[in-house]
């Protein structure tokens, strides 16, 4: 059987022996019953509330940064067609949390034809915030000065599966997108908390504090999108910021949890569904992540992410260096959380756990050394390596793991 997974913006391929057993998982494909144009512009018609075409004072426009796949351009063109608004009296906000600003050659793509049209800068979660308070579980919410202190606040971006807030989208813009590293430090804290999982909003203890903190940042319209594993619009929510979210969450199930039947499996072959999801290893993780869901305490996983940004977050890597187990990490976490340490827990968690086979253009010294990977030069080679003494494997193939979430039967 030949397979070919998505690597950076190409593609990687190599043969299965024909005495496995293999299973490829993917999302149940939802093809746009219209144009991109058409479904969002009926979505911003039937939004309730609606958007405000005339609105005074200063407008900002949250949209997703250089590690998701948002078609912002698109969005763009229906909600600045219709706010009747000078165009020096709107600046959009690159939601990047405590990622790296965007570059202005990501900021081009990203705005497409806009660019240039409206200002545009990139959050600084260390920069210039206001305070708000606190929520229900204590988080001290702190969001961008220019975000809080506008007249009108729009969010813009798409709900896909994330491995510990349930979903992406909605109140993501907020928290992290805008928020101080110290509020979206201490939400993040609650990944150790029962509920904390892919798919789960309700009950979720870091998706709640997050959707109580953007209701205390405010956000008059949200327009979020679902996207097919070809990056095809197949839905579009307008209104509230927590119903948007659930619209989407609902589509997004319909194509991305896929009934996984039978024991787990020896060896699984997972992709990160290809840039921006794997621009580095911090967000490609998160395809590893799903991995975990179906393969076998011991067993093998071939784990493709080109990672052309390198480990992506300088935290991250630190926990990394400073750290040799799961256990030793969240200890340090508990007793004071930090961003990118948590990535470590997670990444050294699945080490422990099983044998990550890693197709990356990361330094291989590295991969083996640092991040207690298996360096491969090619998927073939990691593909027989993990199948090597395995009579009758049990194999499981997920081109898109970013955004495939094996649910047990």
């Amino acid at each position: 059987m030949r397979i070919e997974l998505p690597y950076g913006r190409g593609f990687v391929s190599a043969e299965i022996p024909e005495t496995a057993d293999v299973t490829v998982l993917h999302p149940r494909p939802l093809k746009p019953d219209a144009q991109a144009r058409g479904i969002v512009s009926e979505a911003l018609e039937s939004a309730s509330p609606g958007l405000e075409e005339e609105p005074s004072g200063r407008v900002v426009i949250v949209v997703d940064d250089h590690t998701r796949p948002c078609p912002t351009e698109v969005m763009l063109d229906h909600v600045l067609g219709r706010l009747r608004v000078p165009r020096n009296r709107i600046t959009v906000i690159f939601a990047t949390g405590t990622h790296r600003p965007v570059s202005p050659d990501e900021a081009k793509e990203i705005l497409g034809k806009h660019h240039g049209t409206v200002e545009a800068v990139s959050h600084d979660c260390r920069g210039a915030h206001v305070y708000l308070g606190e929520t229900g579980r204590g988080t001290p919410v702190a969001v961008d000065e220019l975000y809080k202190t506008a007249d009108y606040r729009i969010l813009l971006g798409d709900v896909e599966p994330h491995y510990f807030a349930g979903y992406g989208g909605g109140r993501k813009s907020v928290l992290p997108g805008v928020s101080s590293y110290e509020t979206i430090q201490a939400n993040h804290k609650m990944m150790f908390l029962p509920g904390a999982e892919v798919g789960v909003l309700d009950g979720n203890p870091v998706s709640e504090d997050m959707e109580e903190a953007a209701d205390m940042a405010g956000a008059e319209f949200t327009l979020n999108v679902v996207q097919n594993a070809e990056h095809e619009i197949v839905s579009a929510h307008g209104g509230h910021h927590r119903d948007v979210l659930r619209a989407g969450a609902r589509v997004v199930d319909r194509m991305y949890k896929v009934r996984y039947e039978g024991e787990p499996a020896d060896v699984v072959i997972v992709a990160a569904n290809g840039y921006p999801h794997d621009v580095d290893l911090y967000q490609a993780y998160k395809a590893l992540h799903m991995a975990l869901r179906v393969v076998k305490p011991g067993g093998a996983v071939v784990f493709v992410a080109e990672c052309r940004d390198g480990a992506g977050n300088r935290k991250f890597v630190e926990y990394m260096r400073r750290y040799s187990s799961s256990d030793e990490v969240e200890a340090a976490l508990k007793r004071t959380f930090e961003l990118g340490g948590h990535k470590a827990y997670y990444h050294l968690r699945a080490v422990e756990r099983n044998r990550i086979l890693s197709l990356t253009s990361m330094d291989p010294a590295e991969v083996r050394g640092l991040y207690k990977m298996e360096p491969i030069s090619s998927l073939q080679e990691g593909v027989d390596a993990a199948l090597r003494g395995l009579s009758n494997p049990r194999v499981v193939v997920m081109p898109e793991g970013t955004t495939t979430i094996p649910a047990p039967t």
